[in-house]
């Protein structure tokens, strides 16, 4: 028997070389149309859903800029609160929000960077390390009423009243489980080749991460702190049981303080039509600037 005789038979057999049976056109069409009838469908679904998004969105910022910019004036930031009709500014509010989240933030970033090298750094399998961690993201999830709830206990009752420190001290424990993530993830990004080769000179472990991982993963840090910032600017639930507000022109610590967040929830619910303008002024104002803050955050980000 030849060879010619042997390969038709094999192909004879199996239908194609190798024992492959052949392909079936019109059942591989039908299912090219099914997937891509299916693929339309999701694709639809998707942009549907993004373009409803967009346009509450932008009809939410529009709402904003059209009530907010009716207010807007240079006695916005030059003039205090005032009673009604007296067309009073938001001065106070917004010196208030800038001290208490100043120093909310220069509390709760070194803490939260120490904590979260320490987690990065010294606590791998270690189990304080695992309970640190679930603190911390606890903490990240826990609605900022209770942290409110918690500083009016340790600072606003022992004390005998409200204190702009006590809003600081309640910002601050807000901004912490934010760094404490961020500056994990960040140092977690390094690979261990650069520890090592790092130690392999002989320099110490402290020298190493101060001096080479933060350096590495500066601009990331960064920006958890900035979209830190921008998550404790509009906070008024835990100010509420913390600095409570005041309506004239105050910057002691030790007294309640005025802020934007406040000023907003109050004048927002009152009855009289400057005030109300006012709260959508400060609306925009502190949706402005954690916008700015956000885009500043992701073009360090790219940079990086």
């Amino acid at each position: 028997m030849s060879d010619a005789t042997l390969g038709g038979g094999a192909l004879g057999h199996g239908g194609a070389l190798g024992g492959m049976p052949p392909k079936n056109t019109a059942a591989a069409s039908r299912l090219g149309r099914r997937r891509g009838r299916k693929d339309k469908i999701m694709t639809g679904l998707a942009v549907t859903a993004t373009v409803f998004g967009l346009l509450f969105l932008a009809s939410i910022l529009f709402t904003l800029f059209w009530r907010g910019l009716q207010a807007m004036g240079p006695s916005v930031f030059t003039e205090v609160t005032r009673p009604p009709g007296s067309h009073g500014g938001l001065l106070n509010a917004i010196v208030g929000t800038i001290i208490q989240v100043s120093i909310g933030t220069l509390i709760g970033t070194p803490v939260g960077i120490l904590v979260g090298t320490y987690l990065a750094e010294y606590s791998r399998g270690s189990r304080l390390g695992g309970a640190v961690r679930f603190v911390s993201d606890v903490l990240l999830s826990a609605p900022s009423i209770l942290i409110g709830l918690f500083v009016y206990q340790l600072m606003v009752l022992p004390f005998g009243g409200f204190s702009g420190i006590a809003g600081a001290v309640a910002l601050a424990i807000i901004i912490i489980p934010i760094v404490v993530r961020t500056t994990e993830d960040m140092l977690q990004l390094i690979p261990n080749t650069l520890r090592e080769a790092v130690m392999g000179l002989g320099s110490p472990k402290w020298k190493m991460v101060t001096l080479i991982c933060y350096r590495s993963v500066m601009s990331g840090l960064i920006t958890g702190v900035l979209l830190g910032i921008a998550r404790i600017a509009g906070e008024t639930a835990p100010l509420l049981f913390t600095s409570l507000g005041n309506l004239t022109w105050s910057v002691d610590l030790r007294q309640a303080m005025s802020s934007l967040p406040v000023t907003i929830y109050q004048y927002a619910g009152s009855p009289y039509d400057d005030w109300i303008s006012l709260a959508w002024t400060g609306a925009l104002i502190i949706t402005v600037s954690v916008l700015l803050l956000n885009i500043i955050a992701r073009v360090v980000l790219r940079k990086s």
